[in-house]
């Protein structure tokens, strides 16, 4: 995995998994962050493009993170930070896809023990593990996925759901 490592787009970092305790305590001083940058503002990719910034900045295991915009019936890439993510997903592919299906967070350990093209679309080989959250507004409408990625395996847990489902609930 050294090697992997090395080969990284410059300007990305190795994810660094965090405790129970760690991942509460940087969720609680992110939420205060996001609460404070974008209040009640209606504007919807600034709120996504703010998210993004303050829950990489204080969660370190987060390689990639940012929202798939439901767009013409498929999700297309909105607000994001890392490298190249996948411009397209249709609801029937990979993890973001699910989510948006089921309107059910799902939460994946190892993304290489999916088939890949139909449950995972590999996007980049550093991501080992992902969470992807649906962001429905207040009149039940899904709006978008909210997608995070990891180079290490089994990074997120109920602990990451329940804050991102809350933020996301929160916020639009």
């Amino acid at each position: 995995m050294g090697s992997d490592l090395q080969n990284m787009p410059y300007f990305i970092k190795p994810s660094l998994n965090f405790s129970p305790e760690e991942k509460r305590e940087a969720y609680e001083t992110a939420q205060k962050g996001i609460a404070a940058s974008i209040k009640s503002d209606d504007h919807r990719i600034m709120k996504m493009a703010t998210i993004n910034s303050i829950l990489k900045t204080y969660l370190p295991y987060y390689y990639w993170v940012g929202f798939y915009i439901v767009r013409n019936e498929r999700l297309e890439i909105g607000p994001y930070q890392g490298t190249m993510g996948c411009l397209y997903i249709d609801f029937d592919k990979g993890v973001c896809g699910k989510a948006a299906t089921d309107l059910k967070t799902q939460i994946i350990e190892d993304v290489n023990k999916l088939s890949q093209g139909d449950e995972h679309i590999s996007c980049d080989p550093h991501s080992h593990s992902e969470i992807c959250v649906p962001v429905i507004n207040n009149s039940g409408d899904l709006i978008a996925v909210f997608d995070v990625d990891s180079t290490n395996r089994s990074s997120f847990d109920e602990i990451d759901q329940q804050y991102l489902e809350q933020i996301m609930s929160e916020h639009f």
